[in-house]
């Protein structure tokens, strides 16, 4: 490529030349044209010494770069050699290792066959000492048998049975020290929360009665409110229903019906009447239908102020004028809805100490007897109308679900519904906020007697504290210390299973050991 260059080079300086010179020749004349031929030589000779010049540095550079290349050949060929012979002596020393491993491998083989030999030997050997041991058991055990006269079942069964017992007593021991540690622990903790809930509540209890008195300003109003041949008396007992006495009270009249709300309302239509001065048939029709408005609206009011008290939110109205109904409801001598207010209180305190929904507690709690509003108008038992009543107007599961379950109909479902059950237990077990009939209170002291004497061991048993408490007096030849803490458990069990009581029952099974001497 360089030779080409100067060549190319050489020929364009000629031809330069030779323009020049044409062009002096034609200029200056022939003296000019002469020197201007001779300078041309001389250029054309320097031109081809520089054109020689240039190819021998370019043959030069050539050359160098053709031993630069044959040089870095032989180095990568070295190089390439070098690293075959590293991965040949590589390869030898690795089928030396293989070698000698598979050398070590059939070795071992050898010897496990010579092992796997010796143990199917052994085992021959082991198999038939025991055939030999179990002809040897087999007549150690006929004449054990022989010897004690019982047979092999019937050894495993005294044997397991004697087991058993021992596992009981020893059971009832561990569980009798883990019911002790954990009573001193729960017990307190319990009584804690429940006494700061019954501290921090206040109710009043109120007695049920079946009579209202209503005041007179003289007893001439008595003979007005009889009005002419009872007249008026009549009027008022039928738009009332309830059924008015005039005795010998002085300036006063009875009104007698087990319904609170129909005395309620013959009492207020009285004072009405009595304030107005007219009492006549027509007239007592009139206040009787103004007053039974004016009922109404007081219990819409009364039902308000419990949801302002208890800061109850997103209460349906329908429900608020029930729970003002249950103002004039009583169940066994106690007011339903002071009942209910402290069972919501109750519940509330002892959700917020376990850290448990509080706002679930409190409604359940309070709603949970709001179907006594309408139990006299409508078929099935309270807590099933309470539930009804709750799901239609609008309250959540958990709180219709709590309700279900305040009376053990249904499984607890949640720590909320198990508050509400023990705070409605502690709001009708207080002292004074029930009554029984003398009948029913009887019959489960009789009932408790009778269970306790089932069980085969027990002496006597006594019923003392109103039922609160059951003592057994058990023999003791036949049930000794363990054994009456199994009896114990079982009777309280039995107890919970067949009776339904409020609050709890104390099951104490005594027991003891009389030595008696005579000296003479």
């Amino acid at each position: 490529m360089t030779s080409m260059l100067s060549i190319l080079l050489g020929v364009f300086i000629f031809l330069a030349a030779s323009i020049l010179f044409v062009l002096i020749k034609k200029a200056s004349g022939v003296r000019a044209v002469f020197r201007s031929t001779q300078e041309a030589k001389r250029i054309l000779e320097k031109a081809k010494e520089d054109a020689e010049k240039a190819r021998r540095e370019a043959a030069i550079e050539a050359k160098e770069k053709q031993l630069n290349l044959k040089a870095e050949f032989e180095r990568q060929t070295r190089d390439k050699n070098r690293k075959l012979n590293e991965m040949e002596r590589r390869l030898m020393r690795k089928e030396e290792n293989l070698e000698s491993k598979f050398q070590n491998v059939e070795r071992k083989e050898r010897e496990f066959s010579n092992k796997e030999q010796r143990l199917y030997a052994k085992e021959r050997e082991v198999g038939e000492q025991e055939k030999k041991n179990e002809e040897l058991i087999q007549q150690a055990v006929e004449e054990l048998e022989r010897i004690s006269g019982m047979t092999q079942e019937s050894a495993k069964s005294m044997l397991v049975k004697k087991i058993e017992d021992e596992a009981k007593l020893e059971a009832v021991q561990a569980v009798r020290k883990v019911e002790e540690e954990t009573k001193e622990k729960s017990q307190a903790l319990a009584r804690e929360i429940i006494g700061n809930a019954i501290q921090r509540s206040s109710a009043e209890h109120v007695v049920e009665t079946t009579v209202s008195v209503v005041d007179l300003p003289s007893e001439d109003m008595k003979g007005r409110i009889i009005g002419r041949e009872g007249r008026n008396i009549r009027a008022l007992e039928t738009a009332t229903s309830v059924d008015i006495i005039v005795d010998d009270t002085p300036e006063a009249v009875i009104l007698s019906s087990f319904d609170p709300l129909r005395r309620e309302l013959a009492r207020m239509a009285i004072e009405k009447l009595v304030g107005d001065g007219r009492i006549h048939p027509a007239r007592i029709e009139e206040v009787v239908e103004q007053v039974k408005k004016e009922l109404e609206e007081k219990t819409k009011q009364e039902g308000e102020s419990v949801i302002l008290e208890l800061r109850v939110q997103n209460v349906n109205p329908e429900l608020i004028k029930l729970l003002g109904k249950l103002r004039y409801r009583t169940s066994y001598g106690q007011n339903v809805l002071q009942h209910s207010k402290e069972v919501a209180y109750l519940a509330t305190l002892m959700a917020k100490e376990l850290g448990v929904n509080e706002d679930v507690a409190l409604r359940a709690g309070l709603l949970h007897d709001i179907g006594k509003a309408v139990d006299k108008d409508v078929e099935g038992t309270h807590t099933e109308l309470s539930v009804d009543l709750t799901k239609k107007y609008g309250e959540s599961e958990a709180v219709t679900q709590a309700i279900a379950s305040h009376h053990r109909d249904v499984d607890f479902p949640s720590i909320e519904a198990v508050l509400v059950q023990a705070a409605d237990t502690l709001s009708a077990a207080r002292p004074g906020a029930r009554r029984e009939l003398l009948e029913t209170y009887i019959k489960r002291l009789e009932k408790l007697e009778e269970i306790a004497n089932s069980y085969d061991g027990v002496a006597k048993s006594f019923a003392l504290q109103a039922g609160r408490e059951i003592r057994i007096i058990v023999e003791s030849k036949k049930v000794s210390d363990e054994q009456a803490a199994v009896v114990a458990k079982e009777i309280a069990q039995k107890i919970k299973d067949e009776l339904e009581y409020p609050g709890k029952i104390k099951v104490t099974v005594i027991r003891e050991m009389r030595a008696v001497e005579y000296a003479r």
